[in-house]
């Protein structure tokens, strides 16, 4: 006999759109569920393969397309509001994944640009795909590129010298 899917075991099955037992089945707990998604891949593509304006716009369609593609990580970020070992999960995602990839491009200030290209992602999937904020739901993927893309170029390739930047 199956164990009884949790509460919150039964709101990330809603979430994902996916049958409670299944979440239990595949990972027994929330602990469990936790530890998978912290192998969770990004699947980011090879930012030194593209020309060097255009990482930020790429970036943010290849996150769209995942997202919209994969609804595990939304189940995790959804979580990752209300749980500590959820949010550390999502930090460990970031800081694992878009560092390294954005190495080869940063130059200087390194932690201070994956920290923002992450807060940035990881507000947009809250708004978008979480909250479903109506603006941000009704921008079409290549609205969302080219203003979130700009963005993400600027904190990637930009200056950020200045009196608040350190």
């Amino acid at each position: 006999m199956q164990p009884t899917p949790s509460f919150r075991a039964r709101a990330i099955a809603m979430d994902a759109e996916i049958d409670p037992a299944l979440v239990m089945r595949y990972f027994g707990n929330k602990e469990k569920l936790f530890a998978a998604a912290a192998d969770f891949d990004l699947r980011l593509p090879k930012l030194g393969d593209l020309p060097r304006d255009q990482v930020g716009a790429a970036l943010v369609r290849h996150f769209i397309q995942r997202w919209e593609a994969d609804n595990t990580f939304m189940a995790l970020l959804r979580v990752a509001v209300t749980n500590e070992a959820a949010a550390q999960q999502v930090t460990a995602v970031f800081a694992g994944q878009v560092l390294p990839a954005l190495g080869p491009l940063a130059g200087s200030k390194l932690a201070l640009r994956a920290g923002l290209v992450s807060s940035q992602i990881l507000g947009l999937a809250l708004s978008r795909y979480v909250l479903r904020l109506p603006p941000a739901v009704a921008m079409t993927e290549a609205e969302v590129v080219a203003c979130v893309g700009a963005t993400l170029q600027h904190y990637i390739t930009g200056d950020l010298s200045g009196p608040l930047v350190r």
